[in-house]
C-alpha cells in the first residue's frame, strides 16, 4: 500500500487544477463549444462532466470521513491507496469509458458556470483536509462504477485523476477541428 501525506494528495490535485485552468485558458470560445465529427462532447461539455463529478467524489468523501469521525477512528495524516486501486488506475488509462447517465453532462451549463461549480468545489474540498489529517480516510468505503470499493483516500486521489484524464481528452478536442 503506497503512503503519501494529506498535504502531498491536496498539492498534486491542485497542480492538476491549474493545469485544466491553464488549458481552458489557452482556448476561444469557438474551441470550447466545438463539437467534433465523431465526438459525444465540446469541450464544455467535458468540463460540465468533470464539475459534476468532483461534487460527487467531494459529497463521499465527506460521508465516508464523516463516519470514521462519529466512531472515533483517528488516522495518521496520510493517505494509503491499495494495489487494487493503483491497478485499476494503470488500466483505465487504457480505456475509454462511457460515463453513467447521471454523470453526464446536460449540455445547458455554460463553461463559466461549470468553472464556477468547479470553484465551489474546491473550497469544499479544502474545508474536508483537516478531516483527511485527522481521522481514517481508509476504514470505510463506497463502490465506484469501474474501481469498485473504494476509501475516502482513493476517491480523494482519483479527484485529481478523473481530472488529469480528462485534460488529456479536451487537448485532443481542441485540436479536431
Amino acid at each position: 500500500m503506497e503512503r503519501r501525506s494529506v498535504e502531498e494528495v491536496y498539492e498534486r490535485n491542485e497542480l492538476i487544477r491549474g493545469r485544466l485552468n491553464e488549458v481552458l485558458g489557452s482556448l476561444n470560445e469557438a474551441q470550447l463549444n466545438n463539437l467534433p465529427e465523431g465526438e459525444k462532447w465540446t469541450i464544455a461539455n467535458v468540463v460540465e462532466h468533470v464539475a459534476v463529478v468532483e461534487s460527487n467524489m467531494i459529497r463521499i468523501c465527506a460521508k465516508l470521513l464523516g463516519k470514521a469521525e462519529a466512531e472515533g477512528k483517528m488516522g495518521h495524516g496520510s493517505i494509503a491507496n491499495s494495489a487494487s486501486f493503483k491497478e485499476k488506475a494503470a488500466e483505465v488509462a487504457t480505456l475509454k469509458l462511457e460515463a453513467p447517465e447521471f454523470v453526464q453532462p446536460t449540455c445547458k451549463k455554460t463553461i463559466d458556470e461549470s468553472l464556477e461549480k468547479m470553484n465551489e468545489n474546491r473550497s469544499m474540498l479544502l474545508k474536508l483536509k483537516s478531516q483527511f489529517e485527522k481521522f481514517d480516510s481508509t476504514g470505510h468505503c463506497f463502490p465506484h462504477p469501474f474501481f469498485g470499493d473504494l476509501s475516502a483516500a482513493e476517491w480523494l486521489t482519483l479527484i485529481g485523476g478523473h481530472k488529469a484524464r480528462h485534460i488529456k481528452q479536451i487537448e485532443k478536442l481542441a485540436e479536431k477541428r
